[in-house]
């Protein structure tokens, strides 16, 4: 080989595939080492030598530089043994190129086109000759794509097989929504909005959950874009998924009140988080029940994902009834709704200030108010009987018979005595629930025309009577 057609073959295979023009010399170098030492014999510390500047080729034997020998010497084996060695640093040279650039790029958002379809996997083509690949478990369902379409997508995973590498991206990850909200919301790249986090169901629905990090910026508004078009941008990205942009806060019920959408009118003293078992109970009414459910369940799903905690959506009818059927003695058919029922009833609201609830970041950076304490009461007189100023009767009225020996516990408050308890700072479901029957059941009657009305035998005329 000439010296003047060796240089442009480094040339032409460094334009052709990007590999670095040195790597190519030591990979031809390595190559007619090779070839050299199965053509003349091994020899220790033979090598092949070529010059970057004008392509002259030497070989180098340990008693010193001799000449290379002619195609002619080595003969056709050896030639092919080095174009073989020679390709296969070549790829080995691209793979690590290839591993290289997109390694770095493992969570982030790239351009690609479908090259082809393989069954049910789909072969991407990213910036220049790299192929990447879309396996079904990361497609979006009800997504159908074609050659040629062009879609952006995340790189979920690059790693290196033999003398390539293999690229996974994906479609269908949680990521890949809040890379789209950070490539598209410009406060979101700034770090005065946050996403904290997402809950999807890739194809039908999405909730997003964003804080401000400045109270002056409007996160759902910045999210949203001037007339939608943010949010219309990451919608064509998606297709037909619904996308719910709802902000987050430290308290709990907030946070749940926010995460029902687009459920709304849910009261905050309808809803009744329960720390131990980690779960929240909701009272919404009949119109507002489907809103928050969703189609098969699902828009409560993704708010419990949201949350953190499992929630439990009932009509204040369907509580009644639940109450009535753990009261009515069947202790099997009670089960656990009656220990829950018992639970709930006298549970506190959580509180923004009572660190049950954290955000997934540990927080978020402005925190809420200290609660204001609750002012105490006047002093009762030092001669005041604490029974008969409590409990409304005198010493001679009490029986200490039923006051509980040492050692023995107090006897629980029944079910049907909870009302009593019950104040304005601390609401539970039954109160909830009550109230909104009441409301219902206190409609005001229709009236009967007077012209309609009967008079009985021998009474008042104007006595009504029912038609």
């Amino acid at each position: 080989m000439r010296k003047e057609e060796v240089l442009r073959m480094i040339d032409a295979i460094h334009r052709e595939r990007g590999v670095d023009r040195d790597v190519l010399f030591s990979a031809l170098e390595e190559a007619l080492s090779t070839a050299t030492r199965k053509r003349m014999g091994l020899v220790e510390g033979l090598e092949v030598r070529i010059n970057r500047r004008n392509g002259e080729i030497s070989l180098v034997a340990p008693d010193g530089t001799v000449s290379f020998p002619s195609a002619e010497e080595l003969g056709r084996i050896a030639a092919q043994t080095t174009k073989q060695v020679f390709m296969q640093k070549i790829r080995e040279a691209e793979r690590d190129k290839v591993f290289d650039s997109f390694e770095d790029l493992v969570g982030s958002i790239v351009p690609a086109v479908v090259h082809k379809l393989e069954g049910p996997n789909v072969i991407l083509q990213l910036s220049g000759r790299t192929e990447a690949l879309l396996p079904r478990s990361e497609r979006v369902p009800s997504e159908r794509l074609h050659v040629g379409d062009r879609l952006r997508v995340l790189i979920k995973e690059v790693r290196k097989e033999g003398s390539r590498v293999v690229i996974i991206v994906s479609r269908k990850d949680e990521s890949f929504v809040k890379k789209l909200f950070e490539v598209e919301v410009p406060e979101i790249a700034e770090g005065l909005i946050r996403v904290m986090r997402v809950a999807r169901d890739p194809g039908y629905r999405c909730k997003v959950a964003v804080y401000s990090m400045d109270e002056r910026v409007d996160c759902i508004g910045a999210c949203l874009g001037l007339r939608g078009t943010r949010i219309r941008n990451i919608n064509d990205e998606v297709g037909a998924e619904k996308i719910d942009i709802i902000e987050w806060s430290d308290s709990l019920e907030e946070l749940v009140q926010n995460a029902l959408k687009p459920a709304k009118n849910i009261p905050i003293d309808h809803i009744f988080p329960d720390e131990e078992a980690q779960s929240v109970f909701v009272l919404v009414s009949e119109e507002q029940k489907p809103l928050a459910i969703g189609m098969g369940g699902r828009n409560v799903r993704l708010a419990a994902r949201i949350v953190g905690w499992e929630i439990e959506i009932k009509t204040p009818a369907e509580y009644e009834a639940e109450l009535l059927a753990a009261e009515s003695g069947d202790r099997g058919d009670r089960g656990d709704r009656g220990d829950r029922s018992e639970r709930m009833e006298r549970r506190e609201p959580v509180r923004p200030d009572s660190g049950r609830h954290e955000s997934p970041e540990g927080g978020s950076p402005r925190q809420a108010p200290e609660a204001v304490p609750e002012p105490e009461g006047e002093a009762a007189p030092a001669d005041a009987d604490p029974v008969a100023d409590s409990a409304g009767f005198a010493d001679e009225d009490f029986d200490d018979s039923d006051f509980p020996k040492a050692g023995e516990d107090f006897p629980t408050v029944p079910d049907h005595m909870d009302d009593d308890l019950e104040t304005p700072d601390a609401p539970t479901p039954r109160r909830a629930a009550r109230r909104a029957s009441t409301v219902a059941r206190e409609a005001p009657e229709p009236t009967v025309p007077d012209a309609e009305r009967k008079p009985t035998e021998g009474g008042d005329p104007n006595q009504e009577v029912e038609g």
